[in-house]
């Protein structure tokens, strides 16, 4: 059994967050009611909003269960609680609203329920940002700690402390290494550790049963041991079980994984997804084009007016077509035409695709210009969303020729097909839009990859519609 009783720690949590819950129910009924702030006509008694209010703080409890709300958090950033209090708050209300439906409870204040979820939004994300704090100082003074044996001194044992020395508010400290090879490692991984601070080598791989024995301070084990000791791999886990300590693996082959890799499961083989897409899953695919749907017609039905006036603009500044349509390279690889306001003068010249536009490009034309300086361009894509080629949020497609030049340059560029390209991405919302690295905008497009939600999709829409649509890069 392990030391940690982690079902203890997250009865506290739930308990914990159904008595935050019930003190801004509290709260949020005085101010609706009794505060003399807002105007009121209640005919429900206290006990009916009791009632309802403790079905919502249950509901949001196992929500959270089914979220992942309450599983270890020592080794997660406070956005991630933010991120899922969202999500499981949000989630409760609608729950709460089909309840009350059902039960034609038409007289419970919906100005009540409003404060009550924004309380619940607020209070929540302090009390945890408080809990998360105080773990903090608690693990800076030296309290709180877990220890690490790391089984293995070679470049993946070492990397793996080094990286852990740069994260002390995740309270971990390095008992020491177990290595067979104390004094024989290879040059080049000698040299490149050579003077930086080390845990001490205090014994071999065959001393670490005793070793867990001697030292019950000891919570974890990371096996960081290179292919040719995968022998020994089932005798060194045995021996964690059997003192009840926490196992984990570092295989030797980890800079080619992803930073959060899937194990999946094929004919009852266990297998490592080396890239796990949320997207993969039907219902993930389901919910992101219905909303991209709903979201392409509110926004054309919208704009429409707008869209009106710059195909007249463009009409009357420059001779030639309204729209201008580009080969780019969307999901699973395959070619569409991506749609845009042209911004240039018509052009006959075959390499057009194959050059980027450039600052003052002498093509462009003055309303052209300002339609590429405020993304006005980017509007018919909506249309393309529409037809199943591109999504709201996603990459950025690019053209073809450019695609086969920097597969061939930027590791892990084709990845980025594996979804739909976007009207707008992780990447733009952060600045890498027109003349920017490469490989920066590549990275972000994995992570949204990686770790899609349709909240973080919200995100990234907000982020756009905040931040503006001018940017400097944006020609």
């Amino acid at each position: 059994m392990l030391r940690r009783n982690q079902r203890f720690l997250t009865q506290m949590y739930v308990l914990s967050d159904l008595a935050v819950m019930l003190g801004l129910f509290l709260g949020a009924y005085w101010i609706k009611f009794h505060s003399g702030l807002l105007v009121y006509y209640n005919t429900v008694p206290l006990k009916t909003y009791l009632v309802w209010s403790t079905v919502y703080a249950f509901a949001a409890v196992l929500i959270g269960f089914y979220t992942s709300f309450y599983t270890p958090k020592r080794r997660k950033k406070f956005s991630h609680d933010l991120l899922k209090i969202l999500q499981v708050q949000t989630l409760s209300l609608l729950l709460l609203l089909s309840l009350l439906f059902i039960a034609k409870e038409v007289h419970i204040s919906r100005e009540f329920l409003a404060i009550f979820f924004a309380f619940n939004l607020v209070g929540l994300a302090l009390y945890r940002y408080a809990v998360k704090r105080t773990l903090t100082v608690l693990r800076r003074s030296g309290l709180n700690k877990r220890y690490v044996l790391i089984l293995g001194a070679g470049s993946v044992g070492r990397s793996f402390h080094d990286q852990l020395s740069l994260y002390p508010d995740l309270g971990y400290e390095v008992y020491g290494f177990l290595d067979d090879f104390q004094e024989h490692h290879d040059a080049d991984v000698l040299r490149r550790y050579a003077g930086r601070p080390l845990a001490p080598i205090v014994g071999g791989l065959d001393a670490l049963e005793q070793m867990l024995a001697d030292n019950p301070t000891i919570d974890e084990v990371i096996l960081a041991l290179p292919l040719e000791a995968h022998s020994k791999y089932g005798e060194l886990i045995q021996a964690c079980e059997k003192a009840g300590v926490k196992t984990l693996i570092i295989p030797d082959y980890f800079d080619l994984l992803p930073a959060k890799p899937f194990f999946d499961n094929f004919a009852g083989m266990p297998l490592i997804n080396i890239r796990d897409v949320p997207l993969d899953e039907m219902g993930n695919r389901i919910a992101k084009r219905t909303f991209d749907i709903a979201f392409s017609l509110a926004a054309l039905i919208v704009l429409s007016p707008v869209m009106l006036l710059i195909a007249f603009g463009i009409r009357l500044t420059s001779p030639g077509p309204v729209l201008f349509r580009q080969e780019r390279v969307g999901l699973n690889r395959r070619t569409f035409h991506m749609l845009k306001f042209r911004s240039m003068r018509v052009s006959t010249d075959a390499d057009a695709s194959r050059t980027w536009t450039v600052e003052n490009d002498p093509r462009r034309t003055r309303f052209g210009t300002f339609l590429r300086s405020t993304s006005l361009d980017e509007l018919p894509q909506f249309l393309n969303v529409l037809r199943g080629e591109m999504s709201v949020v996603g990459p950025r497609p690019e053209r073809p020729f450019f695609v086969d030049q920097f597969r061939e340059e930027i590791p892990r560029y084709m990845v980025k097909h594996h979804i739909r390209p976007g009207i707008t991405g992780w990447a733009q919302t952060n600045g890498l839009r027109g003349d920017t690295s490469i490989d920066e905008r590549i990275r972000h497009d994995l992570f949204y990859i990686e770790n899609w939600s349709f909240f973080f999709d919200i995100r990234i829409i907000f982020k756009t519609v905040l931040k503006g649509l001018i940017h400097k890069n944006a020609y």
